[in-house]
């Protein structure tokens, strides 16, 4: 048998040869949230609840710009692809009806990535469980599954739902997240996870609510990686693994007294109720709730409201016809009344709470549920399910198990789950930056540490300064990787998403081209993770509609590294009347008729026979602007010179350290090599033309040689170093072209950056 193509090796990514591989990876493509048709992003209100009609066909994108999008990610150094896809895409018009189209497309899609060598892992993808409770994942059957219903979200706020809400440009930023404490989203993942001991009247199709959510939805991504299977050359060649599910939430489980909000729920952002008073709003009844905001200084009470639902209630009426989908509802379930009040968890005759400690213990053993208990009790059952499932059509893939957000990982080190086939893979954010929507430069909290309780009081936790700040990034993610080492044993930590908002400081860069905010934030998250020296990570977010007025689409977010109303990053630092013809490059669409590498990525030159065709970019159009003005008159290049860096590509030996210091232009490596390379061999590094134009960077190495090259060796155009090195401790240092950074679009000729570049240390030893 061949030796895969990418394997884990104590702890390390492997190639087929032996080098370990480090993942440079991007989430593709927030498209696939919501519907290709009809085209619904969340702004969108009309036709919102036929949801039982719509597909997912052309997501993330359609097949015929397969090539212009990973073309693009191949030239920006990425070899790694997190396939954001949804249940909903699957399995969209009810119980067991899968979608064999958009299946078929995604497995198009995925053959025409092996062109560019990406490592490709499969995301089934959800936030705050389904596009029709404030997010995306579930199709809207499961909620009247669950004995929901939709329709009722917005007048009781078991949901807040961009599409329906009365104004959706003033949807308030990142208030989507907090429907995780609501209770359309509390019902769900209480069923979904702990239904059998919780909800043991909810009987449906003969297996309870628990069972039923989670055999059909691992029963459809299961359907999917056969399909897979079957396509027969895609599977370790391309698709190397699967995640288990995106950011899961343990709901109402545990919690120990339903009158009070938990101590460790830090998110509260409007209206926020606790849990007995989303019962009762989701029950008609009229609740006075405390309001929050996020400041300067973090969450804070500004207020109270009246939240009325007039009698509306969350719950399907008891007239309502459930046979729509096909399932049988056993009778012990009613319908018209609220599942916590038939489990006696309240009164309705008297709006009395009777046991407000209802999910605080186990049932059946009587332990107490804290957050540990319900990871490696309630999580880890479903993870087992999910693994199985996958593992019976792609025997050899790699797990990517992703356990609550911030929460202590499984302790399964040492046991049966302790799978050499698994990767650890964490969630972070910068959370003062994307609640606040600017870059704080001047103090920053670790969020990480007040959640472990390593601060006497949380204002011990405030880093002042940003060399501190990014420090603490640094060592909040170097603490997640430590905590996978000791909970779940030698696996890969790959930081599977993070990122950062691009609309900050009410979209100034739109307005100016000047994106330095956006570029301070996103080279501190990159120096962190790689500091941390965490196996790889795949950056939220790639959106192919991305625009300034609009952002993702999808609940107000602004985080995609590309826009339409953007320019992309040169492949040379330096203006074009001086830069060489082979460094010459526009971002282009595809001509229709051709499909190669070479005329859909943005590394084409320009020559006179191609220059029409080079004019057509995403963003210049014929057609007249539906946006103000004001936010498309200043393209910039969306701090792209954060992003676009330089890292590892597969390493001869083991990795100590490495790093870019974006300031000063400067990468280097630091490695163990238990052998000299090979001469068919080497050590190879992904170096940005942007940063390192090919005759203008200085190297300098322990020993040994290189050469630098930009060939498809794997897949993809790109600028590599190769570094043949002798065994044992070496090291090697790349100084590039060091640019002033964050300026707006044009500015450096304007100030002279010619002069500046020509003036740095460019000469190559």
């Amino acid at each position: 048998m061949a030796p895969l193509r990418l394997t884990i090796e104590h702890g390390e990514f492997r190639d087929s040869r032996g080098r370990q591989v480090t993942l440079r990876g991007i989430n593709v493509a927030g498209d696939a949230k919501f519907p290709s048709r009809p085209d619904q992003p969340s702004h969108i209100p009309n036709d919102f609840f036929d949801g039982d009609t719509v597909n997912f066909h052309t997501r993330p994108f359609p097949l015929e710009d397969a090539h212009l999008h990973f073309a693009r990610l191949k030239r920006w150094g990425y070899n790694t692809i997190r396939y954001v896809f949804t249940w909903e895409a699957i399995e969209p018009s009810g119980p067991g009806k899968y979608d064999e189209e958009w299946i078929q497309h995604t497995i198009s899609v995925l053959r025409l990535a092996r062109d560019y060598g990406f490592y490709i892992f499969m995301d089934p993808h959800q936030d705050v469980w389904s596009r029709f409770s404030g997010g995306s994942g579930a199709p809207m059957w499961t909620l009247y599954a669950a004995g929901l219903n939709p329709l009722s979200f917005a007048a009781t706020e078991a949901a807040l739902v961009h599409n329906t809400y009365p104004e959706p440009e003033r949807f308030p930023k990142m208030i989507w997240s907090t429907n995780y404490t609501r209770l359309a989203c509390q019902v769900m993942f209480t069923f979904f996870f702990a239904g059998r001991d919780f909800a043991p009247k909810c009987i449906i199709d003969g297996k309870n609510i628990q069972d039923y959510l989670q055999d059909h939805f691992i029963g459809a991504c299961s359907h999917l990686a056969q399909r897979i299977h079957e396509s027969g050359d895609l599977e370790d060649d391309i698709v190397i693994g699967w995640e288990s599910v995106n950011e899961p939430n343990r709901g109402l489980v545990g919690h120990s007294d339903l009158s009070q909000i938990p101590g460790e729920q830090k998110l509260q952002k409007g209206t926020s109720p606790t849990a007995w008073q989303a019962i009762l709003t989701g029950s008609g009844r009229a609740c006075e709730i405390d309001t929050w905001d996020f400041g300067g200084m973090g969450p804070y009470k500004s207020g109270r409201c009246l939240v009325d639902p007039q009698g509306e209630t969350a719950w399907l009426p008891a007239t309502y016809d459930d046979s729509r989908y096909g399932y049988r509802r056993d009778p012990g379930w009613k319908l018209g009344e609220c599942i916590w009040a038939q489990h006696g968890v309240w009164d309705p005759k008297t709006d009395t709470l009777l046991k407000k400690d209802y999910f605080r213990k186990q049932p059946r053993t009587g332990d107490a549920i804290d957050y540990e208990y319900f990871t490696n009790t309630y999580f880890m059952d479903y993870y087992r399910k999910h693994r199985d499932a996958i593992r019976s059509h792609h025997k050899d893939c790699i797990l990517f198990c992703q356990p609550p957000v911030l929460e202590i990982p499984p302790s399964i080190k040492g046991t049966e789950d302790d799978d050499p086939k698994m990767v650890y893979a964490p969630h972070y954010y910068d959370g003062v930056t994307l609640m606040t929507k600017k870059w704080n430069r001047y103090w920053n909290v670790d969020v990480f540490g007040v959640l472990r309780g390593r601060y006497l009081s949380p204002a011990f936790a405030i880093k002042v300064g940003e060399t501190a700040i990014r420090n603490c990034f640094r060592d909040q993610l170097s603490a997640m990787r430590q905590e996978g080492l000791d909970y779940m044993g030698n696996h890969p930590c790959v930081l599977t998403e993070f990122g950062i908002p691009y609309d900050m400081d009410d979209k100034y860069a739109y307005k100016t081209g000047d994106y330095s905010s956006q570029s301070g934030a996103m080279d501190a998250n990159h120096f962190a993770i790689e500091a941390s020296s965490m196996a790889g990570y795949t950056l939220w977010l790639y959106m192919c509609e991305n625009k300034h007025d609009l952002g993702d689409q999808w609940n107000g977010e602004d985080l995609s590294i590309f826009s339409l109303d953007d320019r992309p990053l040169p492949l040379s630092p330096l203006p074009h009347n001086a830069a060489s013809k082979s460094s010459i490059s526009v971002d282009h669409v595809p001509i229709p008729g051709n499909d190669t590498k070479k005329e859909f990525s943005d590394e084409s030159t320009v020559t006179p026979g191609n220059l029409k065709a080079k004019l057509k970019t995403p963003s210049i159009s014929s057609e007249a602007p539906s946006r103000p003005p004001e936010l498309t008159n200043a393209p910039g290049f969306r701090a792209a010179e954060a992003y676009v860096r330089p890292s590892p590509i597969a390493t001869v030996g083991r990795i100590i350290h490495q790093g870019f210091d974006l300031r000063n232009c400067i990468f280097d490596l630091r490695l163990q090599a238990h052998e000299a390379t090979a001469d068919d061999l080497a050590t190879e590094i992904f170096l940005p033309e942007f940063h390192f134009p090919k005759d203008k960077c200085q190297i300098e190495v322990s020993g040994g040689k290189w050469s630098i090259s930009t060939d498809d060796a794997d897949g993809g155009m790109i600028q590599r170093l190769r570094w043949w090195h002798n065994e044992g401790e070496q090291l090697i240092k790349v100084t590039g072209v060091q640019r002033r950074q964050n300026m707006a679009l044009g500015k450096e000729e304007e100030e002279g950056y010619l002069d500046q570049c020509q003036q740095s240390k460019c000469s190559v030893m």
